[in-house]
């Protein structure tokens, strides 16, 4: 090929384009508060929407960014992926200017492509990786297993009510102070790996193809007090001095148990506000206000009516993808 033939064009001017495209995958996580969920939307800010911003700039080009899953408002992620696509080298032939021109573009810098971006990013989003992967590799579909949390606390302090769900307590007819029974709610937790359909949990009015999910783990389990940033908090009137002695604290009327717990459920695919809905159905059991032979029937009726509210968003969390 002539030398002054070639010509080095940005991928969108060429008129035919034969480019082989390299794809790569994302390693994040977000802090959901402030993102109408992860899917772009219309004059509404989103984690998608963001890191798209953010790569088109950095890569000088237009970039679509795909994610394996799509987190609700207010959902965060401790471990979402998505890939995007970007040409690896482009060839063009125009007929008309009579000339044979080709773009060769060199691989990117997958750490220093993370660091910039980072850079670049809100500080509720984070890039921990990037790397190449084969492009049959597809973050969605390729992905065999998806872990989510939802983070219960029955210990009110002014710290947990931004990522976990406060479950207050009660006292009960004979005046005895209860909190959730979590030994029933893990009961009825693994009465979920018996079934396959699970539409009712499935928002109502969602474009779904099928109600069918595999789900290999479901149950609760008590959260290390070290790992919660309210762990060190105790209350201040049992501490407080002997003029306070009188006044006891209503913490010291509920047993000695774990205060702190987490739902954690794994399966092949979620429906939209299906672990939401699976929590609040549980947090019924939990209160003695379902049994377990009540919790078969909701979920034999495939009807959303029949269970529990829909929980709060801010104490769901993304937790892992395999693949």
């Amino acid at each position: 090929m002539c030398k002054k033939n070639v010509k080095f064009l940005h991928i969108s001017r060429l008129s035919s384009n034969f480019a082989t495209m390299k794809r790569y995958f994302i390693h994040l996580s977000y802090d959901g508060t402030r993102y109408h969920g992860w899917q772009v939307q219309p004059c509404a800010m989103t984690v998608q929407g963001e890191i798209e911003r953010c790569l088109s700039v950095l890569l000088q080009r237009a970039v679509s960014v795909t994610g394996a899953g799509r987190t609700d408002t207010g959902v965060h992620a401790a471990h979402m992926v998505a890939h995007f696509d970007i040409p690896d080298t482009s060839e063009t032939f125009s007929e008309a200017d009579g000339f044979h021109s080709v773009e060769v573009l060199h691989d990117i810098d997958e750490v220093q492509l993370a660091y910039r971006l980072n850079r670049m990013l809100p500080p509720d989003i984070v890039v921990y990786k990037i790397e190449p992967v084969a492009e049959d590799m597809h973050a969605r579909f390729s992905a065999k297993w998806r872990t989510y949390h939802y983070y219960v606390t029955t210990f009110q302090t002014p710290f947990s009510r931004h990522y976990t769900w406060e479950a207050f307590t009660w006292k009960d007819s004979d005046g005895v102070r209860r909190t959730l029974d979590f030994h029933l709610m893990n009961e009825a937790a693994a009465i979920l790996l018996e079934y396959k359909d699970f539409a009712s949990f499935c928002k109502v009015h969602t474009d779904v193809k099928t109600t069918l999910c595999n789900v290999v783990e479901a149950r609760w389990m008590p959260v290390p007090s070290a790992a919660l940033p309210m762990s060190s908090v105790s209350c201040p009137i049992s501490s407080a001095s002997d003029s306070m002695s009188s006044v006891s604290c209503p913490m010291s009327e509920v047993s000695q148990a774990p205060t702190d717990w987490v739902f954690v459920i794994k399966a092949n695919r979620f429906l939209r506000n299906m672990v939401r809905a699976i929590v609040g159905t549980l947090v019924e059991v939990g209160r003695h206000r379902m049994t377990l032979e009540q919790f078969r029937v909701v979920l034999e009726s495939k009807q959303r009516t029949r269970a529990g509210e829909s929980m709060p968003a801010n104490a769901l969390f993304l937790q892992q993808i395999e693949y």
